[in-house]
C-alpha cells in the first residue's frame, strides 16, 4: 500500500510517499524560509501564494523520481489542521481534487498527531501507551497518548509557544529567522549562572507553561546588556537553562504520577540537542526511554502525514463529501 502525503499547515511545502513494505520512498520539502527571512516572520498570504505556485509542481516531481505515477497511490493523506487556513486550504483542495479525479481515498491528518507518531515510522516496537512533549514553533504539549486517535492534552502553553519564544529572542539578538538553532549554538558561549532568570508555572500544581514573561524579562535584560556581547551570551545561555528546567519540572511530575515509560518528543524544538540530552538522562533515571525523531523528520514534513495516513487507511474509511480544513484542531478532538 503506497500513501501519498501532503503537508501546507505553515510555511513549506512537503510532499511524501509512504510505502507499508519499504517505509518512507521519498519525502521532498519546498521551503519558504528564505522568502519569510526578509520580513521577520511568516506572512500567510505570502505563504499561501508560495504553497499555490510549487503544490502542483512538488507532487508531479516526487511521483516522477520513484518512478511511478497516481494510478499506483492508494490513498491522499493532507493536513487538514492545525494551521494557517489559506495554506491548509491550498492543500485540502488540491488533495480534493486529485481523490475525485482518479477515485482514489482521503484521508485528513492532524498535523501534531503527525508530528507526535513520527518516531514510529523508524521504531516499529515503539507502542502506546505513551507520553507526548510536543514543543515547536506554534505548540507546546504535554500528551497522554492512549492510543491512535485517543489522546488527552495534560499540559500547554497559556500563552507563547516555546519555539515562537526561542525565535524571539533570536531576533532581538539580531541572529535571524528561524533562531532557534542559531540562539542554541550562540548560548553555547555563555557561561552559566551569571543572571537568575525566573521560572514562571514551576511551582504550580497543575501541567501548564507559561513563556510570555520568561520573554520579556529575557529581552529588557538583552536591551540592558546590548553593547557587551559576553553578557549577551550569558544571557543567552541562562535563558535556555531556564527554558529546559521547566520542560523538565513538568516531566517529572508526569512519570511519577503515571509511572509510564516511554517519552517521545517530537516538533522543531526537538533539534535541540541540550534539551534531549537532559530530557535522556531524566529518563534514565525513570529507567523509561525517550524517542525522537531523525532530524529532518523533526520540523515540519510530509513523511509524518502520509505515514499516519497509511495507519489510518486500514482501520477507518473517511465519507468526506466537501473540502475539510480545521485551522484551530485540538488533538484531543480528533
Amino acid at each position: 500500500m503506497r500513501i501519498l502525503g501532503i503537508e501546507t499547515s505553515f510555511d513549506d511545502t512537503g510532499v511524501a510517499i509512504y510505502d507499508s513494505q519499504f517505509g518512507i520512498l521519498i519525502n521532498e520539502l519546498c521551503s519558504q524560509t528564505h522568502i519569510h527571512n526578509e520580513h521577520g516572520g511568516v506572512l500567510p498570504e505570502l505563504a499561501s501564494r508560495e504553497h499555490l505556485n510549487t503544490l502542483a509542481s512538488l507532487i508531479q516531481y516526487t511521483l516522477n523520481k520513484v518512478k511511478i505515477s497516481l494510478n499506483d497511490i492508494d490513498g491522499i493523506a493532507y493536513t487538514a489542521g492545525p494551521g494557517l487556513s489559506g495554506t491548509l486550504l491550498i492543500g485540502a483542495t488540491l488533495s480534493f481534487s486529485l481523490s475525485f479525479s482518479c477515485n482514489i481515498p482521503i484521508i485528513p491528518i492532524h498535523h501534531m498527531e503527525g508530528h507526535l507518531l513520527t518516531p514510529m515510522i523508524e521504531n516499529n516496537y515503539l507502542s502506546f501507551p505513551f507520553i507526548g512533549l510536543l514543543i515547536s514553533g506554534k505548540h507546546t504539549q504535554l500528551i497522554y497518548a492512549y492510543q491512535l486517535g485517543k489522546y488527552k492534552i495534560l499540559g500547554a502553553t497559556l500563552d507563547d509557544a516555546i519555539g515562537e519564544t526561542f525565535d524571539k529572542i533570536a531576533k532581538v539578538l539580531g541572529l535571524g529567522y528561524p533562531g532557534g538553532l542559531a540562539l542554541s549554538n550562540f548560548a553555547r558561549q555563555g557561561i552559566s549562572k551569571t543572571f537568575l532568570f525566573p521560572k514562571p508555572m514551576k511551582y504550580h500544581n497543575d501541567l501548564n507553561f507559561s513563556f510570555s514573561g520568561l520573554k520579556t524579562f529575557t529581552i529588557n535584560l538583552i536591551n540592558k546588556n546590548i553593547n557587551n556581547i559576553q553578557l549577551l551570551y550569558n544571557i543567552a545561555k541562562e535563558f535556555e537553562n531556564t527554558i529546559i528546567s521547566m520542560l523538565l519540572h513538568k516531566c517529572k511530575i508526569i512519570f511519577e504520577q503515571t509511572g509510564l515509560s516511554k517519552l517521545i518528543v517530537s516538533g522543531g524544538v526537538s533539534t535541540n540537542q541540550r534539551i534531549i540530552k537532559k530530557l535522556n538522562y531524566m529518563m534514565n533515571k525513570y529507567h523509561g526511554k525517550i524517542f525522537i525523531s531523525r532530524l529532518d523528520f523533526c520540523t515540519d514534513n510530509a513523511a509524518m502525514i502520509a505515514y499516519v495516513g497509511s495507519i489510518y487507511v486500514k482501520i477507518k474509511s473517511f465519507n468526506i463529501p466537501n473540502i475539510f480544513i480545521q485551522p484551530r484542531w485540538l488533538i484531543s478532538h480528533i
